[in-house]
């Protein structure tokens, strides 16, 4: 818990007013510095600001106060709240952007498509800050101002940190398909190259056949030759 007081000048306002505690011992309990506590009380400071009571919100209790007032080099003791509030949830959405930064989304946005184009928008709308509507418009340069955009890393615009692009880059890439990702040549099926071979040794046969033609050919037109040259 806060070691000062909520509304610390509206607190000292009230125990200036209601309370005999010096100037340091509002300033101890509010944080503050003695001189603006003293500037408080001449009515220099803090102007049209309305006191808070301390003891309405249990910052305070009576007890303290006497003690305070009894002994000038007592400080007072700021208690503890007792209502708990509950944690605030987690805002659903597009991230928020600076007013000054909002111009630079596109480029932003320009240069994911094009570096990370497995980002989905929904991925992109967290990393931006963006819409839909916008990413759609730079994907298919319907932008007004598509001519003048340039392709800026989010991270060097301050949009996002690079451990955020990292870890939307990776999720990306985990949840893409396997065919996708590594789509390119293959090799051939076993029945392609086994039919390669079948188609040589079958063109080699034939070869053989053929030789043993041209021989038997040769050997016939050598004996007819042969019985001329006897008559």
């Amino acid at each position: 818990m806060s070691n000062a007081p909520l509304m610390p000048k509206a607190t000292a306002v009230w125990l200036l007013d209601n309370t005999a505690l010096t100037f340091d011992q509002v300033a101890d309990f509010t944080k503050m510095h003695p001189l603006e506590v003293r500037a408080i009380a001449d009515g220099d400071a803090a102007q049209g600001i309305k006191g808070m009571d301390p003891l309405s919100n249990g910052q305070l209790t009576r007890e303290e106060i006497e003690k305070g007032e009894k002994n000038p080099d007592y400080r007072l003791r700021l208690q503890e709240s007792k209502v708990v509030l509950p944690p605030q949830p987690k805002r659903k959405g597009p991230r928020y952007t600076p007013v000054s930064r909002r111009h630079e989304r596109p480029s932003a946005i320009l240069w994911l498509l094009r570096s990370h184009p497995e980002l989905k928008d929904a991925q992109i709308m967290r990393l931006v800050g963006t819409t839909k509507s916008t990413i759609a418009s730079v994907r298919d340069r319907t932008h007004w101002n598509t001519s003048q955009l340039t392709p800026i890393d989010p991270v060097t615009l301050g949009l996002c940190s690079q451990i955020e692009l990292d870890f939307e880059v990776a999720r990306a890439a985990k949840e893409k398909p396997i065919d996708a990702a590594y789509g390119g040549a293959t090799l051939l099926p076993a029945s392609e190259t086994t039919k390669k071979d079948e188609y040589e040794s079958s063109e080699k046969s034939s070869d053989d056949l053929n030789v043993d033609a041209v021989f038997a050919k040769l050997k016939t037109l050598g004996g007819k030759k042969h019985e001329e040259d006897e008559e």
